[in-house]
């Protein structure tokens, strides 16, 4: 959908997106909060297993936000980090550990997701699941 001529990320898509990476992490038997945020960051869409741990709920939020934000996956500044370049740990809103995706219509940045629940080569692969479904209407 667009207002304007701007895509925004409804909360029908954001439905779509929590389905995907679901689908993704109860083939993987993984619980797992997922978190969607608007363009501003904003909760938009919000889903916990219910055995998942609550500490993953906040978690999977500051990743969403943190795609949105910096319009990279969080993964980006977990390599960083990794790597020495500990200055991204200094940033504003920087959640350094993978699983948080920015959600891409076109070239425009509508949204995030975070994925929150197991190590986070495993959370990335939900989230890259989950955004994937963003352009498949």
């Amino acid at each position: 959908m667009s207002i304007a001529g701007k895509p925004i990320l409804t909360l029908e898509d954001a439905r779509r997106i929590a389905s995907a990476a679901e689908a993704e992490a109860l083939a993987n038997n993984w619980k797992v909060v997922i978190a969607v945020v608007d363009d501003g960051g904003h909760l938009l869409y919000l889903q916990r297993s219910h055995d998942t741990q609550f500490g993953s709920v906040e978690t999977a939020i500051c990743k969403a936000h943190a795609a949105v934000a910096f319009q990279r996956p969080t993964k980006a500044s977990e390599d960083a980090v990794q790597s020495g370049r500990l200055i991204h740990l200094a940033l504003p809103g920087v959640i350094p550990a993978e699983g948080g995706v920015p959600l891409i219509l076109g070239d425009i940045v509508v949204g995030g997701l975070g994925i929150s629940g197991v190590r986070s080569f495993q959370d990335g692969q939900v989230a890259a699941a989950g955004a994937a479904a963003l352009n498949q209407a």
